[in-house]
């Protein structure tokens, strides 16, 4: 059978569409975060098939959730350049089918972690999909400047949602994890925010730089990082890591306030991008570094 005879029975270009759906770079970070929280919930490494279960389930959540986002927000992205070629903002795929699509994940992954992993699991990233695509989506994006403030607890947390998946419980350390990702997400996304202020403007969205202005933002990244920096020396102090993840996160939230630095005092174009993407190369070697440290620590002892 020939390419395109395959193509044809497959319908690989839809498939590619329900593929984008699902926001697979967004996923793939989110379960970064939440297989370190797994990893780190235990002295010793946890149970394989408990983490595969766990990430599958997590996983086919987040995609519903993002799947949602696609259909609910259709018509905003339909306006926006960096997100009018989105299969839905496009018609390629009706908001009706994306919807099925999402519920059709999200009831997928829910039965999984229930009936595989445990029930507090599966309940808790069920509420994270309802944060994410309805309070957030629905509710706060169009209604306030500090939308991405408020909802990013929904996106922060996978950690917690991954240590969960292995002890069945919940502990104070995971919660220190989702601190990072809430405190991390305000200068992620309003450095992205600033570039694509007008696109913004013109949907009629009112993130922080539309309302408050430019350099207002710059000096609330600012204050996120410093705030950034300081919580993430808390899994130091408490012993929840060592030497390895102190000096290694301290490097990098200096670079990230550096980049901050340079969009706040700096004259060089482009810098609200570069300081977005930094920001996600930071918080993957972050949750690198807790879960090289955490290795270390368990060799040793």
């Amino acid at each position: 059978m020939n390419d395109k005879s395959l193509a044809q029975l497959f319908d690989l270009p839809l498939l590619q569409d329900y593929y984008q759906l699902t926001k697979p770079k967004v996923v793939a970070l989110l379960l970064l975060t939440a297989w370190v929280g797994m990893l780190l919930a235990e002295p010793t490494i946890a149970s394989l098939d408990n983490m595969v279960l766990g990430l599958a389930g997590i996983g086919l959540l987040a995609s519903a959730a993002a799947a949602m986002n696609h259909s609910l927000d259709s018509s905003i992205d339909a306006q926006m350049r960096r997100t009018r070629w989105r299969p839905v903002a496009r018609g390629r795929i009706s908001t009706r089918a994306a919807m099925i699509f999402a519920l059709w994940l999200a009831a997928s992954g829910f039965v999984l972690l229930y009936w595989g992993v445990n029930p507090l699991t599966a309940w808790l990233t069920l509420a994270s999909l309802f944060g994410y695509a309805i309070v957030y989506t629905l509710l706060l994006k169009k209604a306030t400047p500090q939308n991405i403030v408020i909802g990013g607890l929904a996106g922060a947390m996978p950690p917690l949602l991954g240590w969960i998946s292995i002890t069945g419980q919940l502990s104070a350390e995971p919660w220190l994890l989702v601190m990072i990702i809430f405190t991390w997400t305000p200068p992620h996304f309003w450095s992205l925010a600033i570039h694509r202020r007008d696109e913004y403007a013109g949907a009629n969205i009112p993130m922080l730089p539309v309302t408050h202005g430019i350099e207002f933002t710059k000096t609330a990244i600012l204050f996120y990082l410093l705030m950034l920096t300081l919580i993430c020396l808390l899994p130091y102090l408490i012993g929840m890591s060592g030497l390895i993840y102190l000096v290694g996160s301290l490097g990098l939230n200096l670079g990230f306030c550096w980049h901050g630095w340079l969009l706040k005092h700096g004259e060089r174009p482009g810098q609200a991008m570069r300081t977005f993407r930094f920001s996600i190369y930071h918080l993957m070697l972050l949750f690198g570094l807790l879960l090289l440290d955490h290795h270390w620590l368990w060799r040793l002892s």
